[in-house]
């Protein structure tokens, strides 16, 4: 091999080993990374630290170490000490080690191959998890629409963003045999795999309780039953539950936790629906109180989850319910109000992580155009 092809080799490969990685995204790993890390280790042996640097400093490696060894396994957590170990013993004799002591070496040697087998049984686990995750992720997203509902004379648009590989909101558009559609919008506690799963119970429950009585309170209360009898205080999810009539406009709803939906009206009026109530799953006695309204031609409601309104710049300033209203109050197609929300809400976020899940639903009710003359 010519030393030319060597070098363009070893280019190529560096190229592609680092694909991807800007100095941003360094920067990230031995900042916010690290400290997230840090303190996911470390939160089973919290506790006050001493003052003074160097105690401090013996005082994080100590909780560093322990928090590390008590994640692995007990024959992986004898594999890490044995391997700290000797690569400590090989640091302290240096010297003797680069003068020819060849049993520091090993010992380094030793202690360098024992971390690096370490960390290949735990990517093979992460890999399997992830590959678990990944089935969950799919089948999570099959139990959200894939396309709009064609009504005519109505336009739904609607995106969703999760935290994790696995989120807790919800949203669908059941339609009934009466022509009527339920519009669902809801949030499970927390985010990840426990809320996902709980979004799952909440869906098979709510797509029950339609079959037996689609009005807003008779669903809340069934789909409360359920999350009750699972068993846990923290599963509980917020819930707005409409029930629309394309024919009229009229819709009759529940607002159980959630964040309240804003109407705005076609001359620029933009008012909020629900009085508020308990998440359901919480209590047994729901006290989640129902509302109706009608959506005239011309009107845009938004829905959306709390991970909105709650999502943070680098600064660490939520966006807010303030620029979300605002954002609606230029009107447009839901189209044009979806997009121009999402457009803001990434302008804001920057490259500040995503700590909730987000969904986001805009309808809209086209304008009624008067007939054209002489067109019976």
């Amino acid at each position: 091999m010519t030393r030319d092809n060597w070098f363009f080799r070893a280019e190529r490969f560096v190229r592609d080993y680092t694909g991807g990685v800007g100095a941003g995204d360094l920067r990230r790993m031995f900042d916010r990374d690290a400290a997230h890390a840090f303190g996911v280790v470390t939160r089973e042996h919290e506790g006050g630290e001493p003052t003074g640097r160097v105690r401090r400093f013996f005082h994080r490696a100590k909780i560093l170490f322990l928090g590390l060894s008590f994640k692995l396994s007990p024959p992986r957590r004898v594999l890490f000490g044995i391997s700290i170990v000797l690569s400590l013993l090989a640091l302290q004799n240096l010297d003797s080690s680069m003068a020819g002591g060849g049993q520091f070496a090993l010992f380094h040697l030793v202690g360098i191959a024992g971390l690096v087998f370490l960390i290949v049984l735990e990517l093979a686990d992460r890999i399997v998890v992830r590959d678990e995750l990944e089935v969950a992720r799919e089948l999570q997203h099959d139990l959200l629409p894939k396309r709009r509902p064609e009504v005519a004379g109505w336009e739904f648009i609607f995106s969703y963003r999760t935290a994790n590989t696995i989120g807790g909101d919800y949203y669908d558009f059941i339609p009934l045999e009466d022509g009527r559609l339920a519009v669902v919008v809801g949030d499970a506690s927390g985010h990840g795999i426990a809320a996902g799963l709980l979004m799952a119970i909440a869906s098979s429950a709510l797509k029950l309780a339609i079959d037996v009585d689609p009005t807003p309170a008779a669903v809340a209360r069934f789909v409360n039953r359920a999350l009750c009898r699972s068993g846990s205080n923290r599963a509980f999810m917020t819930l707005f539950f409409g029930l629309l009539d394309p024919a009229t406009g009229r819709m009759e709803y529940v607002v159980a936790g959630h964040p309240y939906p804003m109407l705005r009206r076609s001359d620029g009026e933009i008012f909020e629906l629900g009085e508020g109530g308990f998440p359901l799953g919480i209590r047994k006695e729901l006290g989640s109180p129902t509302g109706e309204v009608v959506i005239e031609p011309g009107d845009q409601l938004l829905l959306h989850t709390d991970g909105i309104a709650e999502t943070l710049d680098p600064g660490g300033e939520d966006y807010g319910y303030d620029r979300l209203r605002r954002a609606l109050e230029f009107g447009g197609s839901a189209t044009a109000i979806h997009d121009r929300i999402v457009r803001e809400m990434v302008s804001f976020q920057g490259d500040a992580p995503t700590h909730d899940d987000r969904s986001l639903v805009v309808i809209a009710r086209s304008v009624q155009l008067p007939p054209v003359p002489g067109s019976d």
